[in-house]
């Protein structure tokens, strides 16, 4: 793997390495864009079958932090970090946490860490004891966990797909939800709550037990069962690269809106694809920013109802691509040229001025 022509065709900064003797850390940042301010995105602890895998994760979800901040219209830059596990379950530390601290502050702030899967409030908190750039904890720093917000944000995003399909509300709807960790329960709960019918599935048999139980859904044993149900809307809320050649031909479904990152194995590719056979995809950097929103909020000195507002705008943004979509290949296009008009706004100011 070249990783320095990597960095140059996805436009990544800067890209570290480290590995930590004392507790057997082997850690990746990435940091994708600082243009409009320093790069803020979650620390994830995988069990990834290569580092080969690792660096892939990371370069494609710092880009993808890029293009949420940007869509969300935050002064905000991507970077995403990954801690690269021994086997998959394995049990975090508070050394393992603070050696990571550590990693984080070498950057002095051009990369802010945050949580994402396999890393908890008190995983953020044992971060902070090393470094002040980490969100997410709820002792040592701050934030909490952000997952409400997401969950929020990828059901306004819903309500927009809706709308621009012409379909009627949630009561007479059939959603599928594979994934039932912190978002995907979460997001399960909403649209029950607005009296949709929800399918639910996951690896993890006590989540989807829980989702069962306690909001009354529906389940599928396979995982990958649910991509051939017919539903409304598919939710893919666990990891990405779930939609891709093996899976499209098989859907099912009029939208997919999700709290997965880079749930399209190929952006270009699959969104043509999905474009070509009538389903609406709800770009996942513009249908999950409210986490982000949440945290980046709260690191710029916002208000709730300032948050609020911007997690509610996610209706407003995914309306907007949809409506460029129709002109455009997909809508995973339509977003991607949505976010880099507002990273080159800053670019386009500074260079009139400097013509004036």
């Amino acid at each position: 793997m070249d990783i320095l022509k990597l960095m140059q065709v996805h436009g990544h900064e800067l890209v570290g390495f480290h590995q930590d003797p004392a507790t057997g850390l082997r850690a990746i940042i990435a940091v994708h864009s600082t243009v409009l301010g320093n790069a803020l995105g979650g620390t994830r602890r995988w069990a990834y079958a290569s580092t080969d895998e690792a660096v892939t994760d990371v370069l494609r979800l710092s880009e993808g932090m890029t293009y949420k901040a940007a869509a969300a219209d935050l002064p905000m830059g991507g970077g995403k970090s990954v801690i690269i596990l021994d086997k998959p379950g394995q049990q975090p530390t508070e050394a393992e946490g603070r050696a990571m601290g550590r990693f984080v502050e070498t950057f002095r702030g051009t990369y802010i860490a945050a949580e994402d899967v396999g890393v908890s409030p008190q995983f953020c908190d044992w971060m902070a004891m090393e470094t002040r750039h980490i969100m997410g904890g709820e002792n040592v720093s701050t934030g909490g966990d952000p997952s409400p917000f997401t969950a929020r944000g990828v059901f306004n995003s819903m309500k927009a797909c809706l709308a621009h399909a012409g379909m009627s509300d949630f009561p007479s709807l059939t959603i599928g939800v594979q994934g039932c960790g912190a978002t995907g329960f979460k997001l399960a709960k909403l649209c029950r709550e607005a009296g949709a019918a929800v399918i639910v599935t996951d690896v993890h048999v006590p989540s989807m037990k829980r989702c069962v139980e306690e909001l009354g859904c529906m389940a599928v044993g396979n995982d990958r069962n649910l991509f051939h149900e017919k539903l409304d809307i598919l939710a893919p809320c666990a990891l990405g690269a779930v939609l891709g050649p093996e899976t499209i031909p098989h859907l099912r479904c009029r939208i997919i809106c999700g709290t997965a990152n880079n749930m399209l194995v190929d952006p270009v590719r699959d969104g043509r694809v999905l474009q070509q056979r009538g389903i609406i995809y709800s770009p996942d950097f513009i249908a999950n920013a409210g986490g982000l929103i949440r945290l980046a909020g709260l690191y710029l000195g916002m208000t709730e109802s300032q948050i609020d507002a911007k997690v509610a705008g996610i209706e407003q943004t995914t309306s907007e691509v949809l409506r460029e979509a129709a002109t455009r290949p997909s809508t995973a296009e339509a977003a991607i040229e949505y976010a880099k008009r507002r990273i080159q706004r800053p670019k386009a100011k500074a260079a009139a001025a400097t013509r004036g």
